[in-house]
């Protein structure tokens, strides 16, 4: 008779409570729970079935400490509140899962000291792997990871570099067509707008200039850089003091879409016809872009097929297989709409 009960005085629903009642032995229990490779599908499903019918939830610390490796990921990213990293983590997460492994997330608020922070936090705990958002941190925080031994693998970014795993795109190259898209539309006073900084809004900020030396058109004066948070607010006021200070822009590339959100929401109060006295990109293809009057035009990154593609790898040196391609490039696809 399947009993429900637990073999443990706190009433907690064990393992063994499971594998008896699926009929199998509390390895092939394990095993089938963890998504592990070579289970009979019938005993995996009899095993699901179990665990759902008596409510079993693994202990996580047991189960580290039985098999001597975590079930956690660590996953480090600048901001929960950009839907850029929401839908990376998403996709993270739902590959992550199935296979036996629970993310813990860290925000690191574009602070290299914080980051650091969370790494001495997280390490000591053994994680079975890391993501990590692009390379650019303190040499205190690359030690940590390096020594760590824990797999990891670097988001958003890329690298030919020996032994680390990156999945990314080029910024640089995503700012370059950008820009030279606006080149071609017939625009010659292309400003650049950007915000927060980091590191590959510069790269961004890199190809852009790429693309305007080329032309012989790139003017310093035309980088309008702030620190402050990227926001629809800010892209509004960027997009008003630049043009009183520069009326002869005819273009503004702005590195995120709620900054080109918010520049389409100002111009549409001042008067500023977009795009006929003035066109406006942004960049990554956020949510709400497509229903701007008019349609913004950005760079689209696949931000699902990162996070995707990085678990996948992560999965791989987990468990110690090969990984075919140590740096994976996804691209970037050019959205072209009425704004630009």
């Amino acid at each position: 008779m399947s009993s429900s009960r637990s073999s443990r005085a706190s009433g907690r629903v064990t393992l063994q409570d499971v594998a008896r009642e699926a009929g199998v032995s509390p390895i092939t229990a394990s095993r089938a729970l963890r998504g592990t490779r070579g289970v009979h599908a019938e005993l995996v499903e009899r095993s699901l079935a179990a665990a759902q019918r008596l409510g079993y939830v693994p202990d996580p610390a047991a189960r580290a400490l039985a098999s001597s490796r975590s079930t956690q990921v660590a996953v480090l990213v600048p901001l929960l509140s950009n839907t850029l990293f929401v839908d990376v983590l998403d996709a993270v997460q739902r590959t992550l899962l199935p296979a036996g492994f629970q993310t813990l997330i860290g925000v690191t608020h574009y602070d290299a000291a914080e980051e650091e922070q969370l790494l001495r936090s997280f390490l000591p705990h053994r994680p079975a792997g890391l993501l990590v958002t692009g390379f650019d941190r303190t040499e205190t925080a690359r030690r940590l990871i390096q020594d760590s031994g824990v797999p990891t693998v670097h988001l958003m970014e890329l690298t030919s570099a020996p032994g680390i795993h990156s999945v990314g795109f080029s910024q640089a190259a995503a700012g370059r067509a950008l820009t030279e898209h606006l080149l071609r539309s017939g625009r010659r006073r292309i400003a650049y707008a950007a915000a927060q900084l980091d590191p590959r809004v510069l790269q961004r900020a890199e190809g852009y200039r790429q693309a305007l030396r080329a032309a012989g058109l790139y003017d310093p004066a035309l980088e309008w850089l702030s620190p402050a948070p990227s926001s629809i607010e800010l892209g509004g006021v960027l997009l008003e003091q630049g043009l009183q200070r520069h009326p002869e822009v005819d273009a503004i590339f702005f590195c995120n879409d709620d900054l080109a959100q918010g520049a389409l929401l100002k111009a549409l109060r001042l008067g500023v016809a977009v795009p006929s006295r003035l066109a406006v990109a942004g960049f990554n293809d956020l949510p709400g872009s497509p229903q701007m009057l008019p349609a913004l035009t950005t760079v689209r990154t696949r931000r699902r097929e990162m996070g995707l593609a990085a678990a996948d790898m992560m999965l791989a040196s987990i468990r110690g297989e090969p990984v075919a391609q140590p740096s994976v490039d996804l691209g970037f696809e050019l959205v072209i709409r009425e704004s630009a």
